[in-house]
This record gives structure tokens, C-alpha cells and sequence, in this order.
């Protein structure tokens, strides 16, 4: 059974950085590729950022190319979303998930990017 702990979340001003962790449990975490994936209050889960099995090739949504470093460590089944220039928009709980099966991401963790 897929298990994901998203962890890393808090309050930061614009600007500031943030790095989130994911656990990864109950599957082959480095045959997998993985994502991240946020969903603001009252919108719908956006997809944010996919690394492959082996860690290269990161793809990214233009919301947060050049801002967000996606990276893993398959040693430690974890996954990695590391947040820079953070904006208001930003805002959201923040989830992880293999391949995109939103339907077996974690329980999230939350980012709010505020003054």
C-alpha cells in the first residue's frame, strides 16, 4: 500500500524559502517517477513539478519555473520541493504523489506565504 508523508510546510513572507520533504513507503520508490501537486483554498489540485525514477529530467509548471527545485533521494525513499522567491500565490496545501495518482497522494502539508 502507497504511503506518502509530506512534510516542511509553514508560514513564510514573500520572498522567503521553503523545502518540503515526502516519505515514501509500500512501493518501489525509485522505479517510480513522483510529483508534487498544490491546491489552493476553493480551487482544484494543480499540478506543480515531476521527477523521474533516476532524478533527472525535472519538469515544472510555468508558475514556479525558476523559483522550485524538485529532487530525490532514493536511498532514503524521499522526495524533495525545494521553494524560493515565494509569492502569495503560492499559497496552498501542498501534496506529493507517484507519477500523478492524486488519488494515493499523502495527507499534505501546508505552505502560506504571507506578510
Amino acid at each position: 500500500e502507497v504511503h506518502l508523508v509530506e512534510s516542511g510546510g509553514g508560514l513564510v513572507q514573500p520572498g522567503g524559502s521553503l523545502r518540503l520533504s515526502c516519505a515514501a513507503s509500500g512501493f518501489t520508490f525509485n522505479t517510480y517517477a513522483i510529483s508534487w501537486g498544490r491546491q489552493a483554498p476553493g480551487k482544484g489540485l494543480e499540478w506543480v513539478s515531476t521527477i523521474n525514477s533516476g532524478g533527472d529530467s525535472p519538469i515544472y509548471a510555468a508558475s514556479v519555473k525558476g523559483r522550485f527545485t524538485i529532487s530525490r533521494d532514493n536511498s532514503k525513499n524521499t522526495l524533495y520541493l525545494q521553494m524560493n522567491s515565494l509569492k502569495s500565490e503560492d499559497t496552498a496545501v501542498y501534496y506529493c504523489a507517484p507519477r500523478t495518482n492524486w488519488s494515493e497522494r499523502g495527507q499534505g502539508t501546508q505552505v502560506s506565504v504571507s506578510s
